[in-house]
């Protein structure tokens, strides 16, 4: 019988770990007693088809909706019991970017580090960094009312990471980016990985997902299909060697027939 040693460093917290998330809007379920996790430096990528209940979920991670039940642990951190400790580790990017039209893009920066009571000295070495990063530094005076969809999309995204969050949520991060910006987005995550952050993200573009994410859970009515590495969802299928597009389609597509037949027969 082996035992483990009295001073063995206990494993470090998943950086996302959902265990019955339930939300209802009237008699809708939107999210049905879901579960997953996201480990440390890890990109997940959410997916599903429209309606599947990936922002909803990634609001409620957020706390920016509240839940009908289940669990949620950001880093160790009971996110429903401690919302306030949770929300300053974390970071949410809306696939619709908001901005304060007449603030400058510096002075947006300088506004939300406000927020989160970063020290000045540091949140201006951070602006600059991202700002740098993200190629929008020489916009740096300009009113984000004169930006483009693209470049008010990197804006918000440096102000989400402001704070340095450890758990960055991307809901549809390169919607309105031209190649050369969603490299840059695509650049500036991995980075953030690399130096200790994890990410979930959604996308409807699969390619990106194929590309960028370790792990991948497929979500559809409100209830994760399957997730894992891609080979996993590949093997699970039967599908060895083809695209997660065509994974994707064949499981969601599965699951719409199962329900169909699951279906009473309507009565004559």
């Amino acid at each position: 019988m082996t035992t483990a040693p009295v001073n063995a460093t206990p494993p470090a917290p998943d950086a996302l770990r959902l265990s019955g998330l339930t939300k209802r809007f009237g008699d809708k379920t939107a999210v049905d007693a879901i579960a997953f996790h996201v480990r440390p430096r890890e990109i997940y990528a959410l997916l599903g088809p429209n309606g599947a209940g990936k922002t909803t979920t990634l609001r409620m991670i957020a706390g920016l909706l509240a839940s009908d039940g289940g669990d949620i642990s950001i880093f160790g951190v009971d996110a429903i019991k401690d919302p306030l400790a949770a929300k300053q580790i974390v970071a949410w990017l809306p696939d619709e970017p908001l901005l304060y039209d007449k603030l400058t893009a510096w002075e947006y920066l300088e506004f939300i580090a406000g927020l989160w009571r970063v020290d000045t000295k540091l949140a201006e070495q951070r602006a600059e960094d991202l700002l740098r990063l993200l190629g929008l530094w020489d916009n740096r005076n300009d009113r984000c009312e004169t930006f483009s969809r693209g470049m008010k999309q990197k804006a918000v995204l440096a102000g989400a990471l402001i704070h340095d969050p450890r758990l960055l949520m991307l809901d549809e991060p390169l919607t309105g980016l031209d190649a050369a910006a969603s490299r840059q987005v695509k650049d500036l995550l991995r980075q953030k990985v690399a130096d200790g952050a994890s990410v979930i993200l959604t996308t409807h573009i699969l390619e990106v997902a194929e590309r960028m994410a370790d792990r991948i859970g497929i979500i559809q009515s409100g209830r994760i299909l399957v997730e894992g590495a891609l080979g996993e969802l590949q093997a699970r299928v039967g599908a060895e060697g083809q695209s997660l597009e065509d994974v994707f389609l064949s499981l969601t597509r599965q699951a719409e027939a199962e329900a169909r037949s699951a279906e009473p027969e309507p009565q004559t």
